[in-house]
């Protein structure tokens, strides 16, 4: 016999999903983006580190500072814990400027002040991603011109390896560090800024290498001369469901959405980043600060 559900009952269905979708919401749209600040941490065996030195990385990427998601109070919270974890190398992967979501663009001088305050043996280095030139209000970029937010980064004394390399020691073992330029077309360009022969061209012995690559497209192109890619600018899809990123597409037939990826025994890690852009919404990728470790004697991710 069928037995159907008492209006009460349903009523009462209605309300908690009802209940839970708002919850949802709230969730996605402030508790997540707004208040959570996670620590990822990987530790990958990497071929091409065999002769590296023993190296804590702490790499940030998609600031997109705003108010109200991603204000002065929450930058300053983000490099106090950056600094709290004590990494040898920072390294800063772009999209520092707010995108469309901004409900009130904030002035980059005052990140760049903040991020003056970051602190590691080795240094802080960053390359810029294609907000850094779609959304440069100051300059025309494309007639050449520099990016706002290069100058003052710089003038704070964090440089920014456009399509240049740099070789660091660390307890004796020299190791590079290459940036890319950013690799979306702007403004009418067709191309990018990015060339990754030139910026590979530049390393002058075998020393091993980690790239910076603000978009991870370009890792099925990057050789085995490269020990390890970081990249971010996916924000790991902003919505991630069941491992994956729906909103993020494949490339070259490779989930490159999140996380530590490889192709071929090559390695790329992608970060999700702190900010949001297109929507003000994230819902199972936390903002997270990466930490990297290489050298260890016994490999393995993890996250805290």
């Amino acid at each position: 016999m069928l037995i159907l559900p008492s209006r009460r009952q349903v009523l009462t269905g209605l309300g908690a999903a009802v209940g839970v979708v708002g919850a949802t919401g709230v969730y996605a749209f402030d508790i997540e983006p707004l208040h959570r600040l996670i620590v990822t941490r990987y530790a990958p065996d990497l071929p091409g580190w065999k002769d590296g030195p023993a190296l804590r990385i702490a790499v940030l990427a998609d600031f997109h500072v705003c108010e109200p998601f991603m204000p002065f109070d929450r930058v300053a919270e983000i490099v106090e814990t950056t600094n709290a974890l004590k990494p040898d190398l920072i390294l800063m992967l772009g999209d520092y400027p707010a995108g469309e979501v901004a409900w009130r663009k904030l002035p980059l001088a005052e990140f760049a002040k903040l991020a003056d305050t970051l602190r590691a043996p080795l240094g802080t280095y960053s390359i810029l991603g294609n907000h850094d030139w779609w959304d440069d209000e100051h300059t025309q970029v494309s007639l050449g011109g520099t990016p706002q937010v290069r100058r003052l980064l710089e003038a704070r004394g964090i440089p920014v390896l456009q399509n240049d390399a740099l070789r660091l020691t660390k307890d004796g073992k020299p190791f590079w560090i290459a940036g890319l330029g950013d690799q979306e077309p702007f403004k009418g360009r067709m191309e990018g800024m990015d060339d990754l022969p030139g910026t590979l061209a530049k390393l002058t012995d075998e020393a091993p290498t980690i790239l910076m690559a603000h978009e991870p497209h370009i890792f099925p192109q990057v050789p085995d001369r490269v020990a390890l890619t970081l990249s971010g600018h996916t924000h790991g899809g902003q919505v991630r469901l069941f491992g994956r990123s729906p909103a993020i597409r494949r490339i070259a037939g490779h989930d490159l959405s999140y996380g530590h990826c490889t192709i071929g025994g090559r390695h790329l890690i992608v970060s999700g980043g702190f900010g949001v852009s297109r929507l003000p919404v994230r819902f199972g990728v936390p903002p997270e600060i990466v930490m990297v470790e290489l050298g260890r004697s016994t490999p393995g991710p993890a996250a805290a």
